[in-house]
């Protein structure tokens, strides 16, 4: 029995004597999983490039506090925003942002608001140049989970910021 593994063992180094042996191939096909802040960074990119345009106008107004409120919402809800009804659960600060930045962090707030179920929160743009301060009305406008919002309380920031009312969808909110 020895000897007839021995004749196999030395048959089988006769047959394979003079090959080289493969490479391995370290190339690997399959997609690489995609880290999970990558997905959300494009999820608010197109959220971005969805709902927020710069050359949309909506109606708003020339004097007073900055408001608006959706054609669908009840009218007393821009009422409860301006008295401070409302305390927001979420804060956004644009401070130092470029527009594009902006739009990135308003578009996460929504999705962050809706998420959390908050129906309320506060987007501080400050006074600086007045970019932001103007912009940022209009991105609100076009935003379909935007129901309201108004020019904040001195407590959250006064004219240079704006509190925003969220449609969270038909869950039970508070006020």
């Amino acid at each position: 029995m020895k000897d007839e593994n021995y004749s196999d063992t030395s048959l089988f180094s006769q047959l394979i004597d003079g090959i080289k042996p493969l490479k391995q191939d370290t190339h690997h096909f399959k997609q690489p999983v995609k880290p999970k802040q990558q997905f959300e960074f494009k999820e608010r990119q197109i959220h971005v490039d969805s709902y927020f345009s710069d050359t949309y106008q909506p109606l708003l107004p020339v004097d007073g506090p900055m408001r608006w409120i959706n054609d669908n919402a009840d009218k007393l809800e821009l009422k409860r925003l301006r008295r401070g009804d409302y305390s927001p659960d979420l804060l956004l600060d644009l401070h130092g942002l470029r527009q594009s930045e902006a739009k990135l962090e308003l578009a996460a707030l929504i999705q962050a608001c809706v998420k959390q179920s908050s129906i309320c929160c506060c987007v501080m743009h400050g006074y600086g140049t007045g970019i932001l301060k103007q912009q940022l009305p209009l991105w609100l406008a076009q935003h379909p989970k935007v129901k309201a919002f108004h020019q904040a309380p001195k407590e959250w920031g006064g004219d240079a910021a704006l509190l925003v009312l969220i449609d969270i969808g038909e869950q039970p909110h508070r006020r």
